[in-house]
């Protein structure tokens, strides 16, 4: 089990995240919530990534905010400040894990994989980037320019993160040149969650598996 923690970010305020500390940590994770907010589901994510031998937090982007209602959710990741978030809370937690050296990178699912691909595009500490169904506008990170190895998890079935969506995706990352690997799942948006009615216990796994090796590969 974590804890609740405070960390400096780059303009000067402070933010909160979940810590879930690594025992021998080979590197560390900033773990990325969905548009729920930072719930117990997400901080699950994190110890799981602790578990695996890296240091994670979680950052608290909506500020205390949690929900279970869709339109509520909705409303929040509307209202958020993506630059503000990616510049800010997300780069602050990798300069918070980095401070002993070792590598870090960016995981995150929904609202947070769109974060993900900010960060890889956009974030210098970020030295890996694992995405779970989540695409930013164009105008706000360009898969062109990727930076770090890159690894995507989709759904065949996601009306957001559509096929098509994630058809683009790989095209531009292939332009970018990084290392790269996209995976699509039987299933719909949100398969990873344990808690969603869309959870897909084989993808998920299958899924899990693949992130752990692209993090040995690239992150240890």
């Amino acid at each position: 089990m974590g804890e609740m923690i405070s960390f400096a970010r780059p303009d000067g305020g402070t933010a909160a995240g979940y810590l879930a500390t690594a025992q021998n940590a080979r590197g560390s994770m900033v773990v990325l919530q969905e548009w729920w907010g930072l719930n117990d589901q997400i901080k699950g994510v994190a110890d799981r990534v602790a578990a695996l031998g890296y240091t994670a937090i979680s950052p608290d982007l909506y500020a205390g905010r949690v929900t279970q209602d869709p339109d509520e959710a909705n409303h929040m990741m509307s209202g958020l400040d993506w630059a503000g978030a990616a510049n800010e809370d997300v780069r602050g937690a990798l300069q918070y894990l980095k401070q002993d050296g070792g590598k870090a990178g960016v995981m995150g699912f929904c609202m947070g994989g769109a974060l993900t691909v900010i960060a890889g595009v956009h974030v210098p500490e970020c030295d890996v980037a694992v995405c779970y169904y989540g695409i930013p506008p164009l105008e706000v990170a360009d898969p062109v320019s990727m930076k770090v190895p890159f690894q995507g998890h989709f759904a065949t079935h996601d009306d957001w993160c559509t096929p098509a969506a994630v058809g683009e995706l790989q095209a531009a990352l292939a332009t970018s040149g990084v290392v790269r690997e996209i995976y699509e799942y039987e299933g719909e948006h949100a398969f990873f969650n344990e808690v969603s009615p869309a959870y897909e216990p084989h993808a998920a796994a299958l899924s899990w598996e693949r992130t752990q090796a692209f993090l040995q590969d690239h992150l240890s």
